[in-house]
């Protein structure tokens, strides 16, 4: 069977757990998002729905998509990611913590939880307004902050800048590139120097003093701004300095402090520091967008959002890099030591401990086809792996006995068991069937590809199984008829056996058994590149008769 797409698991309680939790899902989280889906990891975005620039009619500089609306390009952005397995949930994130094996718990406003081996935040910013009569209501429309984003659309049009700190004369000279017509208003400003003066008229632009009170709209569009003594001058965009304060409250529960960002030795916002991949100083944790970059417009942002997610990709292998070499050195460090040399069962530990998530989390088709339509009953699957076909039954009626060598894959399936709420309808039991046997007689015996590299004794466990069956009962056995065309013979001392030499290995007596299906048949498996390709097996199919 080939490993599973990128998918989360369930933890005991129920909560998933992922690869990686984005927190925001705006161009930089989507990017970030995007980038781990497409390298196989389980993503989960977590966004609340409220994107910084919903107010602007559109996005722009940001090539091949200038002019798009915002929810257009998220919407777009939203059917990349699931389209390569990521998953999108709406919420809002209220806190996150640290667990004791190095994982993170995001919690959302529901209370509802999720578990992330790696953050990825990208929540952006808020922008904190001057306190003007009207201004708010007009924000992203024609009060506006970044000439990049909105200097063409405003271009030629009559232009206020509201001063609120010593940056205003550079904003003034720097929207003169767009407008002949351009004035100052000194607003809360500290008085500006000669130099300053000079260069504002060199330039022709405008200075007013006194207070803005409050900003006159006329049919949904600005056409002035009142000061406080009662002149209005007649303006049709407004250019403002907000703080740029980074919603950074759940990095905070952290651990991770803000930091002042200045420019021209005055406080413009607070940011979230990171390294340039967007590492944070907690392992574990990146940020991207707005949240670290106060002036990343949304071209920036994606970009930034890609970085840490290729960062993110890379810490993760090497994660997984150094768990495998550590499991290499502990069992001896040989450069030619063979997997079925190890007992069956550390052999299978560690076949499960390599990923969250070894199969595909679907039961068998065959079991499935075979199955169906069965008064449901006692059940034995051997060799139930992650749990998929015992829940499968367990979901329609049959009360299920699932049995695996592997401790690492019980535990995981029954997890699975508890998230499906059949958890009191399974009894997961570990055996190394060689050895021990389940008790009792079942309705129905399944095994699904019971082949192992190392030492098993396949034809004395299915003689085992054949007599766990209660009259009238089924005995289905599903195997390999052969080795995949991309691994040729891996394992040379393991025999595939045919349909004929299953039946004659289970030395069945005469006349108590009835043969209901012995065939073979191709299916269609990916290979480890993701391509199609057929792959052949069999099925014997016996009912006990009764007495």
């Amino acid at each position: 069977m080939t490993a599973a797409p990128p998918a989360s698991s369930a933890l005991p309680d129920g909560e998933r757990r992922y690869e990686v939790v984005v927190v925001g899902g705006g161009a930089a989280g989507l990017s970030g998002a995007l980038v781990l889906a497409r390298a196989r990891r389980s993503v989960l975005v977590i966004d609340a729905g409220r994107p910084r620039n919903a107010p602007a009619a559109h996005v722009h500089s940001y090539l091949t998509r200038d002019g798009v609306p915002p929810s257009e390009l998220l919407a777009a952005g939203r059917a990349e990611v699931t389209g390569y397995g990521g998953e999108i949930a709406r919420g809002d994130v209220v806190a996150a913590e640290r667990l004791e094996a190095g994982d993170f718990r995001v919690v959302l406003e529901d209370g509802s939880s999720v578990v992330a081996e790696r953050l990825l935040v990208t929540t952006g910013l808020v922008d904190e307004l001057p306190e003007v009569s009207g201004l708010a209501e007009r924000w992203g429309r024609d009060v506006l902050h970044c000439p990049y984003c909105h200097g063409w659309e405003v271009r030629d049009q009559a232009i206020g800048i509201l001063a609120t700190g010593p940056l205003a004369v550079h904003q003034a000279l720097q929207w003169r590139q767009w407008s002949a017509d351009v004035t100052l208003f000194t607003h809360t400003a500290p008085g500006f120097g000669a130099e300053e003066h000079e260069q504002l008229a060199a330039r022709g632009v405008a200075v007013v003093d006194g207070r803005v009170a409050a900003l006159e709209v006329t049919d949904d569009r600005l056409t002035g701004v009142r000061l406080a003594g009662g002149r209005v001058v007649p303006r049709q965009a407004l250019v403002v300095a907000p703080r740029f304060t980074a919603r950074s409250g759940l990095l905070t529960g952290l651990g991770l402090e803000t930091t002042d960002q200045e420019m021209g030795g005055y406080v413009i916002g607070s940011y979230v520091a990171a390294d340039p991949a967007g590492a944070t100083a907690l392992p574990g944790v990146w940020v991207a967008g707005n949240v670290t970059v106060l002036t990343e417009q949304v071209i920036g942002a994606a970009a930034a959002g890609v970085r840490a997610g290729a960062a993110i990709n890379t810490d993760l292998i090497a994660e997984e890099t150094r768990r495998a070499v550590a499991a290499r050195r502990e069992s001896g460090g040989h450069e030619h030591a063979r997997e079925d040399a190890l007992p069956e069962e550390e052999f299978w530990d560690r076949r499960y401990g390599e990923s969250d998530r070894i199969w595909s989390g679907n039961p068998n088709v065959i079991l499935v086809r075979e199955v169906t339509g069965m008064e449901p009953g006692s059940a034995l699957d051997l060799g139930c792996g992650e749990g998929a076909d015992a829940i499968w039954l367990a979901q329609r009626g049959w009360r299920v006995t699932a049995t695996d060598i592997s401790g690492v894959a019980l535990e995981r399936a029954a997890r699975h068991a508890a998230s499906a709420d059949v958890a009191d309808r399974v009894d997961w039991q570990r055996h190394d069937l060689g050895a021990s046997f389940p008790e009792g007689l079942f309705d129905l015996v399944s095994a699904h590809f019971l082949h192992s590299p190392g030492d098993m004794p396949r034809e004395k466990i299915l003689r085992t199984a054949a007599s766990a069956v209660a009259p009238g009962g089924t005995l289905l056995i599903v195997g390999h008829a052969g080795f995949p065309a991309w691994e040729p013979n891996p394992h040379p001392d393991v025999h595939l056996p045919t349909p004929e030499e299953v039946l004659a290995g289970l030395e069945l007596p005469d006349g108590e058994w009835e043969v209901l299906l012995r065939e073979e048949h191709d299916r269609i498996q990916n290979d480890p590149e993701g391509k199609p390709t057929t792959r052949r097996d069999n099925v014997l199919k016996v009912r006990r008769l009764r007495g």
